[in-house]
């Protein structure tokens, strides 16, 4: 599995990099509406689902839990979707789905990480990126009625902390030696 991971390595880094651009207009354009928030959120979930997806179909050969994270993936997709399908959603059914695909997807990288903790060294970053997804999940959840601006700099923040760490554990997957064929 290490393998595999190592030979995506790229794929953390993309969806990374999505989530920063993401956060970055986010703060950057302060005063968007929910609709608009909506479509920039819908794009990010939507690429993240896409990798997400093609990183657990690349890895089949070599993860027995693939159909997990091609599940998680598809979800995110779907999430992406719906967004684009319905832009003027009530504030409450957009953070009930921002909260839901975050919990799915910090309890997914904390159990990725302990399953790799024997196999590399910094699966510590994908931990902090699980406890920040759920960490934002409940922040959200805690008040499901904060003004736009809130909601809109806790989701950017999110974005931006989820990117770093996902673009740092993507080239810490990088640099891993390669493992001796037996």
């Amino acid at each position: 599995m290490i393998e595999t991971l190592k030979r995506h390595w790229w794929v953390p880094v993309i969806r990374g990099i999505a989530a920063i651009v993401f956060g970055v207009i986010a703060f950057a354009y302060p005063g968007l509406t929910l609709a608009t928030l909506v479509i920039f959120f819908g794009a990010w979930v939507l690429i993240d689902g896409v990798f997400r997806a093609a990183g657990a179909i690349a890895g089949r050969a070599s993860d027995p839990e693939w159909g997990f994270h091609l599940i998680i993936g598809i979800v995110g997709i779907i999430i992406g979707f719906l967004t684009f399908h319905a832009p003027l959603i009530t504030a409450l059914a957009l953070i009930i789905y921002i909260a839901a695909w975050a919990l799915m997807i910090g309890a997914t990288e904390i159990a990725l990480a302990i399953k790799l903790r024997r196999e590399i060294k910094g699966e510590w970053f994908l931990i902090l990126m699980g406890l920040a997804s759920i960490l934002f999940a409940v922040l959200i959840l805690w008040n499901p009625a904060p003004g736009a601006m809130a909601l809109l700099w806790l989701i950017a923040s999110y974005a931006i902390v989820f990117g770093i760490l996902g673009v740092i554990f993507g080239f810490r997957l990088r640099s891993l030696p390669t493992l001796p064929v037996s």
